[in-house]
């Protein structure tokens, strides 16, 4: 359709799987699930629906007849009643006895939380499948140091596994968050207009023990444990607010891994996939952009701002039920998921495709590693009886004058040959340069590496380990 809009979400970012989820084929057929299971709900519950009716229903079910239920929706306005027809001409038997006692948000708020459901599903399907990505990186290189950054100013040296260890565990938190929010998640179920289950009233002749059993029966044949203990028409909007506060968080975690990708990439540490053919610059034919990283930072802000408009519209909403929720949850909603689902194919097909490049990381690490060793060599010189306020004192002093010749004259760190020559020190320039092991300087990183993945990694990927093993393939 190239004379008309369509949105990028779906051309060139989400998976097939979720744009299905969140598709129109998927909504309907979901609709004609709940009046079967609200029509077999009835029946056990003892009103005259015979089996043959709720036969004809499942018959139809996947068949669906768009242009009559279009037809009819040009003529009444009102997209529920429009397939609620529609179902009728295929199935003329249980025609009357379809939609029996419902309102509107029994198809439509049902159906959004189921999937919204499975949406968080497959978001966690991908989510577990990052981190085991990230797992093997940091194992792989969870002893080779490199130079960590505060302020994005040199600091002491970490090991590449390590940092790969720090994106991993706000994705833990992710996963935590979500695993929780798919817990929570109740089917607004049967309740009416106004959420009173008036209308059943009716049809049971108030025998509130049938009309209790309700809602519990329509979860369980749609996979649900319960609904909502109350509502009013719909089921509280605050539920969309915590669902894109989570797909935000999982949005925000990516986003600070593309920057640390971005900012490596720019010292040519650790560079994103780059294919043969690919062009990085339409003027510049030498450049290697992160356009992957850069994706899922764009992809991000939006979600991150996407997730202000549940929240606004929960805050919002008048008594019992108003309609100004129904135009921003049919955007805001699954394009927040499209679109987190497109970050994580991009933060997989990343992770699985990360280039190291160990020797530039090692000369930007031992360019700094001078001035990172002052603190053994001015304990040394104490030991031998030195005075630590004086050392400390002519180290800083020193460590100034070599810092000008780098920044300023372009020449390599000579602060251990500075230190060698001054009197104040007693060590040879030889014995200074056995402090130049960056494995000294590291700390605890390779074993806090192997117990974060033994202990807090691996138990969450042997307990899904029949989800793992998807890769992610982007279109652009």
């Amino acid at each position: 359709m190239r004379d008309r809009y369509e949105t990028p979400l779906g051309q060139r970012y989400a998976s097939k799987e979720m744009q299905y989820i969140f598709s129109q084929d998927k909504k309907f057929k979901t609709w004609r699930r709940l009046w079967i299971a609200l029509a077999e709900t009835e029946k056990e519950l003892g009103l005259n629906i015979t089996d043959e009716q709720i036969e004809e229903l499942k018959a139809h079910a996947d068949e669906i007849n768009y242009e009559d239920a279009q037809a009819r929706e040009k003529i009444v306005r009102h997209d529920v009643m429009s397939h609620v027809y529609a179902y009728g001409l295929q199935c003329p038997s249980a025609k009357g006895i379809i939609h029996l006692g419902a309102t509107s948000c029994y198809v439509g708020d049902n159906t959004d939380i189921i999937i919204m459901t499975e949406g968080l599903q497959l978001v966690r399907e991908k989510l577990i499948n990052v981190l085991a990505e990230l797992a093997k990186f940091a194992d792989r290189y969870k002893e080779l140091p490199t130079l960590a950054f505060t302020h994005f100013q040199p600091a002491q040296p970490t090991t590449v596994g390590k940092r790969a260890t720090l994106w991993m565990n706000e994705l833990m938190l992710d996963l935590e968050d979500l695993d929780y929010v798919i817990s929570t998640m109740k089917l607004l179920g049967c309740k009416g207009t106004t959420g009173t289950q008036a209308s059943f009233m009716e049809l049971f002749n108030g025998d509130q023990d049938k009309i209790r059993q309700i809602d519990k029966k329509i979860a369980e044949k749609m996979g649900f444990k319960d609904c909502v203990p109350v509502s009013g028409q719909t089921y509280s909007r605050k539920v969309d607010t915590r669902v894109l506060n989570v797909l935000a968080g999982i949005a925000a975690s990516a986003h600070k891994f593309s920057n640390d990708i971005r900012l490596l990439q720019h010292l040519k540490e650790i560079e994103e996939p780059f294919e043969k053919t690919q062009i990085g610059s339409s003027a510049m034919a030498y450049k290697r952009n992160p356009m992957r990283s850069e994706r899922m930072a764009s992809l991000a802000d939006f979600v991150i701002a996407d997730a202000l408009n549940p929240a606004i519209v929960s805050s919002t909403q008048w008594f019992e039920r108003t309609l100004d929720d129904s135009a921003n949850k049919r955007m805001s909603v699954p394009e927040a998921f499209l679109a987190v689902d497109g970050i994580l194919d991009l933060f997989l097909n990343i992770v699985d495709g990360l280039v190291v490049y160990d020797k530039v990381i090692r000369r930007h690490l031992m360019a700094e590693l001078p001035f990172m060793a002052t603190e053994n060599i001015m304990m040394d010189e104490v030991k031998a009886g030195g005075d630590r306020q004086e050392l400390h004192e002519r180290i800083r002093e020193l460590s100034m004058k070599a810092g000008a010749r780098v920044k300023q004259e372009g020449l390599d760190n000579n602060l251990l040959e500075l230190i060698a020559e001054d009197d104040m020190f007693h060590q040879s320039l030889e014995e200074l340069q056995a402090h130049m092991d960056p494995a000294k300087y590291i700390g605890r990183s390779k074993d806090q590496v192997v117990e974060y993945l033994n202990e807090v990694i691996k138990p969450v990927l042997e307990a899904n380990k029949d989800i793992l093993g998807i890769t992610a393939e982007i279109n652009v």
